[in-house]
This record gives C-alpha cells, structure tokens and sequence, in this order.
C-alpha cells in the first residue's frame, strides 16, 4: 500500500514568504549566496514536513502490514538516526539527535518493525512538540496494529534552547502511555527496564 498522492505544498508562496523575511531582517535578497535560498527553502519544506500531507489515520493505513502472531509479551522498537528529525511549532528551530522507543502489547497480530519506523518519522514530520508527536506515534500505532496498549518514549535535543533563549545543551524526555502501560505499574516499569537496557 502507498500513502495517497497529495499535491505539493505551495512553493511560490513559501519563497515569497521567505524572501520577505530576508528583508524584514535587512538582507539584500538578491546577492548571489541568497538569491536562490528561497527556492531552496521550498524545495526543502517538501521533505522536512512531509508529515503535514498526511493525517493520522492515513499514516496507520498505509502502515498496516500486519502478521499473525500468538506473542502477548511487549514488544519494542527503538528508532534513531538520520531522518527522524522534527521541527519546534513555537520557533520552527529543529529537534535533532531524536531516539524514539515504541512498545506495545499485540492483539494477535504484530506490525513490519520498519512500518514502526516509518511511523515515528512521518509523525516527527511536521511543526510541532514533542509531546504531540509521541501522543501522534501512539495514535497511529492503535490504529494501525490494534493494540490498546502502547507506549512512546522520545529523547530529543531543541535548537529553540540551544541556539536562543537559555543556550544550553538541554536533552528533553517525554512518555505517552496508553492501556495497560497507563494503569498498570509492573508494566510500566518492565517497559521502562527494556529501553534503559538500550534495546
């Protein structure tokens, strides 16, 4: 299954959009090592939120590469490296050097571990927080597996906080629980147990 076809984004608008930014900021749009930026600027949005083309259900549908398989114990992935990357809704400066673990209990099934990574990064796709796109990752993988019993736990450094404001070399953690690892501490911590081992 492929995601749907969707048009591409707007690129005129994104390079009038950031062409008048270079000249709020006094920049001259026109000298050689900016005279092409915008255009660039567009063509990199394309890639950068690829999320935004896409809602939730979509991305579980087209992920939904399911096996049957009688395991009831956690099962979890963990996710790095180039690719998952996202995109802060407050400053639109980067989250970088992002892991993201996802566990989840089967209901008689069991997702393709990659459509588990192609998940996380769709998700991390779009301008947003990183609390949303763990709640994002958790709701996708209901959808697309079933399972009421998920959990996301995201590590993620914030150019918002290093590059501005605090300059500091901050490492920010959220979990979304869902079912089982929501209401059930014994769970939980075998959960937590299985990441902090580092997969």
């Amino acid at each position: 299954m492929t995601l749907p076809t969707k048009p591409d984004f707007d690129h005129e608008k994104i390079k009038q959009a950031v062409k008048l930014m270079f000249e709020a900021i006094g920049e001259d749009t026109n000298r050689p090592g900016l005279a092409e930026t915008p255009d660039r600027v567009a063509r990199a949005f394309e890639e950068i939120f690829e999320g935004c083309k896409y809602t939730n259900e979509e991305i579980a549908e087209y992920n939904k590469v399911l096996f049957d398989n009688p395991a009831t114990g956690i099962v979890v992935e963990k996710i790095e490296g180039p690719g998952l990357n996202g995109m802060c809704e407050h400053h639109l400066l980067p989250m970088y050097d992002m892991t993201v673990y996802i566990g989840y209990i089967p209901k008689g099934k069991v997702i393709g571990l990659s459509k588990l990574a192609r998940i996380a990064e769709l998700c991390a796709k779009r301008p947003s927080l990183q609390e949303k796109i763990g709640m994002d990752i958790a709701e996708c993988v209901q959808l697309a597996t079933g399972a009421e019993d998920v959990a996301v736990v995201i590590t993620a450094k914030h150019g918002c906080i290093q590059f501005r404001g605090a300059k500091k070399d901050v490492i920010t953690k959220t979990a979304e629980l869902t079912g089982k690892f929501l209401s059930g501490s014994k769970l939980r911590a075998e959960f937590y147990q299985l990441i902090q081992g580092q997969l």
